[in-house]
């Protein structure tokens, strides 16, 4: 009994060892697994931690926003942005707060009155503030709800500068009198005044543009305020040299899909009208325009911060998948499925601008398309003056029976819009 007792206690004992011994190979085995995902690259791991919920279901806990401000700047790409702001208000039927004309009695500050129909006793939801203006926030809050989306875009203002010379030259008196931009660098106060009109194109035009005094010295302290300021304001702040990474932060902001983002450029210039500036200028330029460059330069670094924190594989994968929607969508709507010089533009209804030395691009339309397709393709590139009149048609239809005048003039505009022959469905308009 003894020796059966203690032969039980041997294997008793054997057993527990081998089951400590298995346990501890498990537990060693499961740390090794869960230590795998760390098996990345330091700087990689930090600045692109991965993404463990799928995007769709990301998507889902949030709700599209619907209220939207966006200071629309001078020669930043933002004729793009509004194109994408037009389009997603119709598709869904929102109510833009539009200009009595093209904009919001720029240069002066924004005003609420000059809202097409605006009452301050009216209880009219508006959803888009977008066209051009000079921003002026304790005005806007009078016709935006207050839990409305701002943003806006910058751009590098070297690039910014010689194009604000090639589109403004004959409108601000500062450009009227050199006969290059470089000419106006070498010695910008003997052209510049502040006295004489459209000299805000000439001089940190960014600045003005948000609401300040473009020809205020700078400081650490005034911009230190003013950015402060602004981000106190502003959700968000996009860079133009950066647009389909600024397209795929702010569908991530407005909790859009991406195919409300995708656009074809517009209102810019052909390469051979872009002038490059020297070294020696570029550094005058950044001395003149010292407001402009010290914002673009804290909004720089504060863009790439976002996009490390969206983390830099996702946004790589998204960007080419942006520019792939917009390939398709080039290859489906546009013969030879690129830009081209206005004098080749066939439909002269959709031909942009020319405005100042700039040669602006457009687009042609594929003959063969029709129906939905074509009305698609068209809102893709209808100018932003010619989309605007659209949506301004929708929203305040005629109320009388016009005038013989008034008629003629409707039916030309809506043969240059190509409204006819069913192309466009006009209730969609």
């Amino acid at each position: 009994m003894r020796l059966m007792a203690c032969c039980r206690l041997q294997v008793l004992s054997l057993a527990v060892v081998v089951s400590m011994m298995i346990g501890f190979a498990i537990q060693m085995l499961g740390i090794s697994i869960q230590k795998r995902p760390q098996l990345v690259p330091l700087d990689r791991a930090q600045e692109s931690p991965p993404v463990f919920i799928r995007e769709d279901v990301m998507q889902r806990q949030c709700h599209p926003k619907m209220h939207i401000m966006f200071l629309k700047t001078h020669k930043t790409a933002s004729s793009t942005i509004l194109n994408i702001l037009y389009r997603f208000g119709e598709t869904h039927d929102l109510t833009f707060a539009l200009p009595l004309h093209y904009q919001f009695g720029y240069p002066n500050l924004f005003r609420a009155r000059r809202v097409k129909n605006y009452r301050p006793d009216s209880k009219q939801e508006y959803h888009i503030l977008c066209n051009h203006m000079r921003f002026f926030f304790p005005e806007i809050k009078k016709v935006m709800s207050p839990d409305t989306f701002f943003f806006s875009i910058l751009r590098n203002p070297i690039t910014m500068a010689e194009s604000s010379y090639a589109y403004y030259k004959s409108v601000s008196s500062a450009f009227k009198k050199v006969r290059s931009f470089e000419q106006f660098l070498d010695d910008p106060w003997k052209y510049y005044s502040i006295q004489e009109p459209s000299n805000h194109y000439a001089r940190n035009l960014l600045w003005f543009d948000f609401g300040f005094n473009q020809n205020t010295n700078y400081t650490e302290k005034y911009m230190e305020t003013v950015i402060s300021n602004i981000e106190n304001t502003f959700h968000l702040i996009l860079l133009a040299e950066y647009f389909d990474e600024s397209m795929v932060l702010l569908r991530e902001s407005l909790c859009w899909d991406l195919d409300d983002v995708v656009a074809f450029r517009l209102n810019f210039r052909s390469k051979e009208s872009v002038r490059q500036l020297s070294s020696e200028y570029i550094e005058k330029l950044k001395a003149w325009n010292s407001l402009d460059w010290h914002l673009y330069s804290h909004f720089n670094r504060t863009f790439w911060k976002k996009v490390k924190q969206y983390g830099y594989e996702r946004m790589q994968r998204d960007v080419s998948l942006l520019k792939q929607k917009r390939q398709n969508l080039m290859e489906l709507c546009l013969i030879e499925g690129r830009p081209v010089e206005a004098a080749r533009i066939q439909d002269k209804s959709i031909k942009p601008l020319q405005f100042g030395q700039a040669r602006i691009l457009g687009y042609n339309i594929k003959p063969e398309l029709s129906g939905s397709l074509r009305e698609k393709c068209l809102r893709m590139v209808i100018p932003e003056l010619q989309h605007k009149d659209l949506i301004d048609m929708k929203q305040f239809p005629p109320t009388s029976l016009p005038t013989v005048r008034q008629e003629n003039q409707g039916r030309l505009q809506i043969h240059k819009m190509g409204i006819h022959g069913g192309n466009i469905n006009a209730q969609h308009l």
